[in-house]
């Protein structure tokens, strides 16, 4: 049986599940990939609140994933095309959540101009992102907390849609 997934715009009412998800990708999903002081560094969520992370997704054009009403994943994307974040649950990792959150970025960046998608990747989420298209520009290392971190700088170009 396939996992429908249905995505749809943020509401403020979606800040504590989609700090939630984000919480549990970087310490649960992402913790193969980064040792346990990059993933505090990452997390850091005792300096988080649901009200900053609510102005903070209202503010990001962010998109949600629901899998059977529940938030699965979250996602938001920039005019310019850049891609902030994109989250999955673990529990939901691997049944099509990320492919529908970047099927409604690539049509929102294209419907506020954009030309291409970009994104900072995880060492995680490299090989789906790799798998959809987007190319590795460069590896970065950025630092969090004092902690250096590694991800990708990932582009995508984005074809234009022929019209229906």
């Amino acid at each position: 049986m396939s996992t429908i997934v249905r995505v749809r715009p943020y509401r403020s009412d979606d800040a504590a599940a989609t700090l939630a998800v984000f919480l549990d990708a970087v310490t649960v999903t992402a913790a193969a990939d980064y040792s346990p002081e990059q993933i505090a560094a990452w997390a850091r969520p005792e300096e988080r609140s649901v009200a900053d992370w609510d102005a903070g997704r209202r503010g990001s054009n962010t998109f949600v994933a629901l899998v059977d009403d529940e938030v699965a994943g979250f996602a938001d994307v920039d005019s310019s095309g850049y891609v902030d974040m994109m989250f999955v649950a673990s529990r939901h990792a691997g049944r099509g959540v990320a492919t529908k959150l970047l099927v409604a970025l690539e049509e929102e960046a294209r419907a506020l101009g954009a030309t291409s998608l970009s994104a900072n990747v995880s060492i995680t989420a490299r090989p789906f992102f790799a798998r959809r298209g987007f190319i590795v520009r460069a590896e970065q290392r950025p630092v969090r907390a004092g902690v250096e971190l590694v991800n990708f700088r990932m582009v995508k170009p984005l074809e234009e849609r022929p019209p229906d």
